[in-house]
């Protein structure tokens, strides 16, 4: 797969979840610059929603102006799902602000540049590919446990994406029948009980102050999922990032090992290891460029153009690269490190 990603540009990156909104503008190795992150705000308004990112997304273009680093050619998003085909309309479940929202036509509005858009967890398994943990493997799974629980599955070198983008959603995987509702209208998903909110909802206090056992019980509800899909698709790796399994750390990943392997009967399954994802909380924004660079390398071996593209002139609905949105600017982080380490979503 990484010989797809092949590409010698910079990509914009933007990363969209329910607790936080990043943006960063990612080299041909991977290599993140300008990154910025705003908060996600828990509002109604879709445009209260977007107002923050677009201003994220102007300050990293303006530094790609100034010379900081070579201006992207295209840009990538990976957002929570569901979406519709090709990403061109996004209703996040931990954003309901969003519902059929037209995220990437809007950013290409705002940029100029064409946007590729599609699932956050699928972002994230093109990116264990490209640069990160899963290089080299043509079999994997890759999860964020955070706001969200989602997956990328990859089988024989390919993405899965399904009849309408939307494979992967490990996190609607039942692992307690007569568990707590989940906000997709089912009943003991893996994310209803494995969550942050998930997790604040069950013990009265923030995810980040879980006590050891309700950090190994989310490991273990994790290792459950991850076997059910080893068992059903054959493949023996499962990389798991977000703020959640990171933040929980050794407790979190040796119970979700230790029900891999209590689950894993299959002979062709009894290998599944499940680890932390290899490019921690870089991980989302690298998986974002990733994105674009697939679908740039479909397009050349396809001739059609499957990138959202800017608006003409005279019609964009939001400000254009370098013009302030008021009131958000404030709120961006200044963070210029290039980075790529290990860290929590």
């Amino acid at each position: 797969m990484s010989d797809d990603l092949m590409y010698d540009g910079w990509v914009l990156a933007v990363d969209v979840g329910g607790t936080k909104m990043e943006v960063a503008l990612v080299g041909p190795d991977g290599t993140l610059s300008g990154r910025r992150r705003v908060d996600t705000p828990a509002s109604l308004d879709a445009e209260a929603v977007f107002a923050p990112l677009a201003a994220a997304v102007t300050m990293v273009m303006d530094e790609s102006v100034g010379g900081v680093v070579a201006m992207p050619d295209m840009g990538g998003v990976g957002c929570g799902g569901p979406m519709a085909a090709g990403g061109a309309h996004v209703s996040p479940l931990n954003i309901p602000a969003w519902r059929e929202f037209p995220l990437g036509e809007r950013l290409a509005d705002l940029t100029g540049l064409p946007m590729a858009v599609d699932n956050d967890a699928k972002a994230l398994a093109l990116g264990e590919g490209w640069v990160g943990g899963a290089q080299g493997s043509r079999d994997y799974l890759a999860m964020v446990v955070s706001t969200g629980v989602g997956g990328g599955v990859v089988l024989d070198g390919r993405l899965l994406d399904g009849s309408g983008g939307n494979a992967g959603h490990i996190g609607h995987v039942v692992v307690e029948p007569d568990g707590r509702p989940c906000a997709c209208g089912g009943r003991g998903c893996l994310e209803a009980e494995a969550s942050g909110p998930a997790i604040a909802a069950i013990t009265g206090r923030p995810a980040a102050e879980a006590d050891e056992a309700m950090r190994r019980r989310c490991g273990t509800l994790v290792g459950r999922a991850v076997a059910s899909v080893a068992s059903l698709l054959d493949l023996q790796l499962a990389l798991v990032a977000g703020s959640v399994a990171l933040g929980f750390g050794e407790p979190f990943f040796r119970a979700a090992q230790d029900e891999v392997s209590l689950r894993c009967g299959l002979e062709f399954a009894r290998p599944t290891r499940i680890v932390p994802a290899g490019l921690g909380d870089a991980g989302p924004l690298v998986g974002a460029a990733a994105v674009a660079r697939m679908r740039l390398a479909t397009e050349q071996t396809t001739g059609s153009d499957a990138l959202p593209s800017p608006a003409p002139s005279g019609v964009s609905t939001v400000a254009r690269v370098g013009a302030p949105v008021r009131g958000v600017t404030e709120s961006v982080s200044t963070d210029r490190e290039r980075s790529s380490s290990a860290g929590s979503r």
